[in-house]
C-alpha cells in the first residue's frame, strides 16, 4: 500500500503506485457522470467546511517562503481563493462530460459501421511548482474527464498540497469511488525522475510552471507532454489606440496578478503616441510598477514617472517573464516592427493590440502566431474559467493536440469503435 503522506522518495514503490491509478482510471470507465458531478459537489462544500485546516498548512508553507519570491503569490492561499476554488469546481460539476462523445461516424459498403468516439487518456501526470490551487484544478478536470491524475507538486507547497490531496481522498472514499483517483507523489528530485521515466504506466505528463521547469519536462520526459508554456505576454498600444481603453487594459493586465502566466511583461507603444505614454501608465505607477524602458519610452516618462521606478532597459528586459512588479517598455515605429518584435520574444501564449483602426486589428490578429490572440482586451482573460470552461489544468503554447486554455475537451483523446454483423476481409 502506498504512503500518501510521504515527503520522501525513500522506500516509495512507484510501481504499486502506479499500478493502483491505473486501476482507478479504469474504475472511473466505469463509473457514471452523474456520481462524479456530486462527488465534485460535496468536494467545493469540503473545501469551505475544511478551510481553517487548508490555511493552517499553506500557512506553514509560507512561513518557509518570503513575501518577495515572485512564487510567494502564487503559493498563497485564502478564504477569498479557497471559495473562488469552490465555485470553480462546482462550475466544472455542472459541465457536461467529454467521454463517449461521437467525434465522427461513417458506415462502410459492407455495412461495417465505424465511429470515432471520445475517451480518456487513463493516467495523467502533474507536475507543478508552488501552485497548490493546482491539485484542485487538476483534479476535478481529470475525474470529471475520466482520468486518474498523479500529482508532482514542488517542495515549497508541501504542506498545502498534502493537505489538500488528503482531504480529496477522503471525500472519495466517502463518496465510494477509488481513492487512488488522485495520488500525490513525494516532493523530491527522484520522483520527478521516476514519473517522467514511466512510459506505458503514465499515458500523458502536463507541466505547469516556469520556463526552466517546462524545457527540463520536455528534454527528459519519455512520457508524452503537452507544454503549458511560460507567458512572456506583449501588449501594443496602436498609433490609433484609445488612452482611456489603453490605461484601463495595461493596468489590469500588469497588475491585477503580477505572478499569473497570463500577466502583462512587455508594453509596446508606437512612437507617435509616446506622448501619452505617462498617462497610460498612470495606473501601473499606482502600484508602483518597475518600469524598464528603452531610450524613446525613458525620455517620455523622465520626470512623468517616480524615478525611483523609472530604469533603462537592456538586452535581458525583452523576451523575460517577470512574474512581479516590473514591465518593459519598447518603442516601435510601425505596426510591422511591433510584430517583429513580438515574433521575436513572445512565448505564443497571450498578445493583445489596443487600437480603433480596424484594419490594424486584422492584421494584428492574423500575424501574431500565439495561443490566445486580443483586441482592446486584457491578456488576464487568458483563463479556463473565463473562456466558460470551468477551470483550466494549463495554458497549452503547443500546437499539437491542444492549444490555449485546456479543459475537459482536451484531457480526452479517442478511439474508433467498429461494429458489424460478421463481415470479413476478402484476400
Amino acid at each position: 500500500m502506498i504512503d500518501n503522506s510521504m515527503n520522501t522518495a525513500a522506500a516509495v514503490d512507484y510501481k504499486t503506485l502506479f499500478t493502483a491509478a491505473r486501476k482507478a482510471s479504469v474504475d472511473l470507465a466505469m463509473t457514471d457522470d452523474g456520481k462524479i458531478s456530486r462527488l465534485l459537489l460535496v468536494l467545493a462544500d469540503e473545501i469551505t467546511a475544511n478551510k481553517d485546516r487548508l490555511l493552517e498548512a499553506n500557512g506553514k508553507d509560507l512561513e518557509l517562503m518570503s513575501p518577495d519570491n515572485p512564487m510567494y503569490d502564487r503559493l498563497k492561499l485564502d478564504e477569498q481563493r479557497l471559495s473562488g476554488i469552490a465555485s470553480d469546481m462546482r462550475n466544472v460539476a455542472s459541465l457536461q462530460s467529454p467521454v463517449g462523445r461521437i467525434l465522427g461516424e461513417t458506415v462502410r459498403p459492407n455495412g461495417m459501421k465505424i465511429r470515432k468516439v471520445s475517451v480518456p487518456f487513463g493516467v495523467i501526470g502533474i507536475i507543478y511548482e508552488a501552485r497548490p490551487n493546482v491539485s484542485f484544478d487538476v483534479f476535478s478536470l481529470c475525474i470529471k474527464s475520466g482520468n486518474a491524475c498523479i500529482l508532482k507538486g514542488g517542495s515549497d507547497a508541501w504542506n498545502s498540497n498534502k493537505a489538500i490531496t488528503d482531504l480529496i481522498r477522503a471525500v472519495l472514499k466517502k463518496e465510494g469511488l477509488n481513492e487512488n483517483t488522485v495520488t500525490l507523489m513525494p516532493a523530491g528530485h527522484e520522483a520527478s525522475a521516476v514519473l517522467l521515466e514511466a512510459a506505458g504506466d503514465i499515458d500523458l505528463v502536463i507541466p505547469r510552471g516556469s520556463k526552466r521547469l517546462i524545457d527540463f519536462v520536455r528534454k527528459t520526459s519519455r512520457v508524452p507532454v503537452i507544454e503549458t508554456g511560460a507567458g512572456v505576454c506583449h501588449t501594443y498600444f496602436d498609433k490609433d489606440g484609445d488612452i482611456e481603453k489603453g490605461a484601463a487594459i495595461i493596468t489590469n493586465a500588469k497588475t491585477r496578478r503580477v505572478s499569473v502566466c497570463n500577466a502583462l511583461d512587455c508594453l509596446i507603444i508606437h512612437k507617435d503616441r509616446l506622448f501619452d505614454l505617462p498617462g497610460l501608465c498612470s495606473g501601473v505607477k499606482d502600484s508602483d510598477v518597475e518600469i524598464l524602458a528603452d531610450e524613446a519610452a525613458y525620455a517620455a516618462l523622465d520626470g512623468n514617472y517616480p524615478e525611483k521606478l523609472l530604469k533603462h532597459a537592456d538586452a535581458g528586459s525583452f523576451g523575460t517573464e517577470f512574474l512581479s512588479y516590473r514591465m518593459a517598455v519598447r518603442t516601435v515605429d510601425s505596426l510591422e516592427e511591433a510584430l517583429e518584435h513580438i515574433a521575436a520574444y513572445s512565448s505564443r501564449h497571450s498578445e493583445s493590440i489596443i487600437s480603433e483602426n480596424q484594419e490594424t486589428i486584422e492584421v494584428f490578429l492574423k500575424k501574431v502566431d500565439a495561443a490566445c490572440v486580443y483586441a482592446n482586451v486584457s491578456t488576464a482573460f487568458t483563463d479556463g474559467a473565463q473562456f466558460g470552461f470551468g477551470a483550466e489544468i494549463g495554458i497549452s503554447t503547443q500546437k499539437l493536440h491542444a492549444r490555449g486554455p485546456m479543459a475537459l475537451p482536451e484531457l480526452n483523446t479517442y478511439k474508433y469503435i467498429i461494429t458489424g454483423n460478421g463481415q470479413i476481409r476478402p484476400r
